[in-house]
């Protein structure tokens, strides 16, 4: 007989904030349209919710007595979905993009950084630039830091930057990130 090691994970318990999930003996209980019933027994707000064919929902358990509202929690739930999808929609992560730069970088290049690096910091997005050395470049560290701070400069015409991360060697590189002001 085989064991299997493998568990199934247990159901997240979920917690009903409607009719009889309420566990308060009295609720302050509220009409369909927001009217005031006052301090009721939780079944006897439950019944009145039947007789209008709607749900008994908990609106602030924090409360005392906790509220509870008459409403369809159907459509309850769905609104308050629609307003998280909403709200996912709209929030930015702010990411970190990065640059790649050398000291041996033509002026060409520097330039399509340049716009790669606006187009980023226009999209709300923080900026690593990195200068990469090697071999007989390592003795070029002052270089770098110039090459970095020209690069920023050149991106301040555009529109303000600041320094998120001041430019600092790392091993082999020089980097520094920056985001919009």
């Amino acid at each position: 007989m085989r064991i299997s090691r493998k568990q199934k994970r247990p159901e997240p318990k979920r917690i009903a904030f409607y009719n009889e999930g309420i566990s308060a003996p009295k609720v302050l209980a509220l009409d369909a349209d927001g009217g005031n019933l006052g301090v009721l027994n939780t079944a006897e707000a439950i019944r009145q919710a039947r007789e209008q064919e709607m749900d008994l929902v908990l609106i602030n358990p924090k409360s005392d007595p906790p509220v509870a509202k008459i409403m369809d929690f159907g459509q309850f739930r769905y609104q308050q979905e629609k307003e998280e999808r909403i709200r996912r929609a709209h929030q930015h992560v702010v990411d970190t993009k990065g640059l790649r730069l050398s000291l041996r970088i033509g002026a060409h290049d520097v330039e399509i950084r340049k716009n790669r690096a606006v187009e980023f910091l226009k999209e709300g997005d923080k900026v690593k630039i990195e200068i990469m050395m090697r071999g007989r470049e390592l003795q070029q560290v002052p270089l770098a830091f110039e090459i970095l701070k020209k690069f920023v400069d050149s991106i301040n015409e555009v529109f303000p930057v600041k320094y998120d991360e001041q430019p600092e060697k790392q091993g082999n590189k020089v980097a520094g990130t920056i985001a919009r002001v």
